[in-house]
């Protein structure tokens, strides 16, 4: 099938241009102002690359009564994403060929986009124990290694997990926690938790083992990703060690950026690492924009109503993120003059690539055809009807933004339509 795409504001090498996108076979055909084949007519709306998340929790195998991989694909591309690396928070864990095949035969029958497996550092992900995954068996099986949601304990075990994964070119993606700090904490060092009587997590937590990472990572070679950075000292310490020539990467949450916990309200506010101060929340912006910080990712991670409606200290840590990750930062940073339109565009798609030596999603001839058709000026609220996630624990819940995606195109076909 061949069709264009027309009148649309085309977001093409860093600008935006008034072109038609022609399309045939899953490829960018032609850019022009001519239509060939059957007209789609996007007048009013941008179009971009598409979105690439690396931090996602799809849940499968062994949590699907939260969520599935053909939910949760179907939620990223509602979102504006083609492309998504998971977490191997799941069971059995993706510690070998067995469940890697598993999760990766999964993928190809239910999901419509790209979907990567991050595969366990530890053989079963707790970050505690010596025994690392098989590693270098799986490498083909997977994007990367991590135990998110753990630390890991032992400095020799990321030390050897560092050595591997520097020999194999794989990224060691790291969830830094000293959980010997966290001490059972739910929300951060800060308001809420002084004025709720809440245990607190202070967030040296996550830069001590961050900064003995980033040491580790420079002495080895090994490419360092550090998940949903909430700490400032995280952020100078990789500073330093980049200055150096060490290769780390850094992500931030949409939820990061946008809320601190004085915004706190209920569970669905509760995430790990926690919402940080007003002050750490303007700082990890500013260090997005300026470099410090690489890119965006979301770290969607749905839970049952059921689990989430326990009180603050027992409900689990995570909230969904995928369909609201551009809607939320549209409006309140890029509508709000904190950022740039092109800005948000290159931290959902062009530096994520970068951060992990892959092609962003591009409009150029000869590429696949991974698009996103954005109305700018649509403005509506997210309820719970909103999500095709199985979840809807989201802070999100009763917002009224900007930013509706209506299409997104996977390799030419149209994966999400509104």
């Amino acid at each position: 099938m061949i069709y264009t795409l027309t009148n649309g504001l085309c977001y093409i090498d860093g600008v935006f241009v008034k072109k038609n996108i022609t399309v045939e076979d899953g490829k960018i055909v032609l850019i022009s102002n001519d239509i060939v084949g059957k007209e789609i007519n996007v007048d009013g709306c941008i179009v971009s690359g598409s979105f690439i998340d690396p931090h996602v929790h799809m849940r499968e195998p062994g949590f699907t009564h939260k969520a599935t991989i053909k939910t949760e694909s179907n939620a990223a591309a509602h979102g504006g994403y083609t492309t998504c690396f998971l977490m191997p928070n799941v069971k059995p864990v993706p510690a070998n060929k067995e469940v890697l095949n598993l999760i990766n035969n999964i993928i190809k029958n239910d999901s419509k986009i790209d979907l990567h497996q991050i595969a366990s550092i530890t053989v079963d992900q707790t970050g505690i124990g010596t025994k690392l995954s098989d590693m270098e068996e799986i490498k083909d099986l997977c994007v990367g290694y991590s135990d998110d949601g753990n630390g890991i304990v032992d400095a020799n075990t990321m030390y050897n997990a560092m050595k591997i994964a520097a020999k194999l070119n794989k990224p060691i993606i790291s969830h830094s926690e000293d959980k010997s700090i966290v001490n059972h904490g739910v929300v951060c060092l800060g308001t809420y938790g002084s004025e709720h009587n809440l245990p607190m997590i202070d967030p040296v937590s996550e830069a001590v083992e961050a900064q003995r990472n980033a040491l580790l990572a420079y002495k080895t070679g090994c490419h360092l990703h550090i998940c949903h950075v909430s700490s400032i000292d995280t952020v100078e310490s990789c500073k330093f060690y980049k200055n150096k020539g060490a290769n780390i990467t850094i992500e931030v949450t949409p939820h990061q950026l946008v809320f601190n916990d004085t915004d706190i309200k209920s569970t669905n506010y509760k995430m790990n690492p926690p919402l940080s101060t007003k002050a750490t929340s303007e700082y990890l912006l500013n260090a997005l924009l300026c470099g410090d910080i690489d890119c965006i990712a979301t770290d969607h991670a749905p839970h049952s109503k059921e689990e989430k409606s326990k009180d603050f200290i027992s409900a689990p840590f995570g909230i969904t993120g995928l369909e609201t990750s551009f809607p939320i930062l549209y409006t309140k940073l890029v509508k709000e003059n904190k950022m740039s339109l092109e800005q948000l565009l290159d931290c959902l798609n062009k530096r994520v690539a970068k951060a992990f030596g892959m092609k962003e999603n591009v409009i150029e001839l000869g590429a696949n055809a991974n698009l996103v058709v954005i109305d700018l000026n649509k403005e509506y609220e997210i309820n719970e009807d909103f999500f095709m996630s199985k979840a809807t624990n989201s802070p999100f819940v009763g917002c009224k933004v900007y930013g509706e995606i209506k299409k997104t195109i996977y390799k030419g076909d149209v994966v999400y339509e509104k």
